[in-house]
């Protein structure tokens, strides 16, 4: 995976469009779990854009609300979904955390494990 196509990833998961009905917030607001090998896919591509923005000092505004947008608003979802009775997988919520931390490590510079 490249840094256009990791960028791309992450935007799509965030903004539900024609070409991609099946968005990570998306089903999240509508009380679905993430489709199989959507978190890995999202969590990949958070790696590759670490790796290639680890020297900037600038990130652009729709990849920064992406980021923003996986990290805070995923976990509002959630905790939104759990209160209306929506059952998430099993380990969803640490695959969320894990999603933030590797935003959180994007911002920093400094990969968090």
């Amino acid at each position: 995976m490249n840094y256009e196509t990791a960028r791309k990833i992450l935007i799509d998961q965030t903004i539900a469009t024609d070409e991609n009905p099946e968005a990570l917030l998306l089903r999240m607001q509508q009380g679905k779990p993430p489709i199989p090998g959507q978190i890995t896919s999202i969590l990949l591509a958070l790696k590759v854009m670490f790796e290639g923005l680890k020297e900037a000092t600038n990130i652009d505004r729709e990849l920064a609300y992406a980021l923003y947008s996986l990290t805070l608003k995923a976990q509002q979802l959630f905790a939104i979904g759990r209160k209306n009775g929506v059952d998430w997988p099993p380990l969803f919520k640490e695959d969320l955390l894990r999603i933030a931390s590797a935003c959180e490590s994007i911002f920093s510079g400094v990969w968090q494990t």
